[in-house]
């Protein structure tokens, strides 16, 4: 009966040190990519291209808020934006190329059709999400979501 109980308790302490006090953000998977902080909005100007031939959608005026969330086949990325009017729809994060450990995505939504009251923030934002694979995710070390006038970034 000893036995089990002292391995028993030797595993939960080994376990246990694995969440550890952030120190060993890079062996554990569970501190990867925290909380998000913000970036100057020059510099969400300088790396944002508002729009493409391909893809005229604007960007949202604003980053709210961006959460990296891991999931066993990958994580999961969140953002919040803040439009300048209601009536913007159809949101998405559009993936940028990987540049130096950096994956970028544009958060970009299509304006409405005519002419909308500004109204409450609440009632403004608007939330999306994509996925990123395990094999993708290797290659990452920083994550940002880019607006017109900031961006979010969360790193491992």
């Amino acid at each position: 009966m000893t036995r089990p109980l002292v391995a028993s308790l030797a595993l939960i302490a080994l376990l246990g040190a694995c969440s550890g006090s952030g120190q060993s953000k890079w062996y554990n998977p569970v501190s990867w990519f925290g909380g998000s902080k913000e970036t100057k909005a020059q510099m969400a100007q300088a790396q944002a291209s508002v729009g493409t031939p391909e893809d005229p959608r604007p960007l949202v005026d604003q980053v709210l808020s961006m959460s990296v969330e891991r999931f066993s086949g990958g994580a999961i990325v969140t953002a919040t934006g803040l439009p300048p009017t209601q009536g913007y729809w159809a949101g998405e994060l559009i993936e940028e190329p990987i540049v130096d450990g950096r994956l970028n995505y544009r958060f970009v939504l299509i304006p409405p059709p005519t002419q909308q009251a500004v109204s409450t923030q609440a009632s403004r934002e608007v939330t999306v999400a994509t996925s990123i694979s395990s094999i993708k995710l290797e290659q990452v070390r920083e994550i940002t979501v880019t607006g017109a006038r900031n961006a979010r970034s969360s790193r491992r």
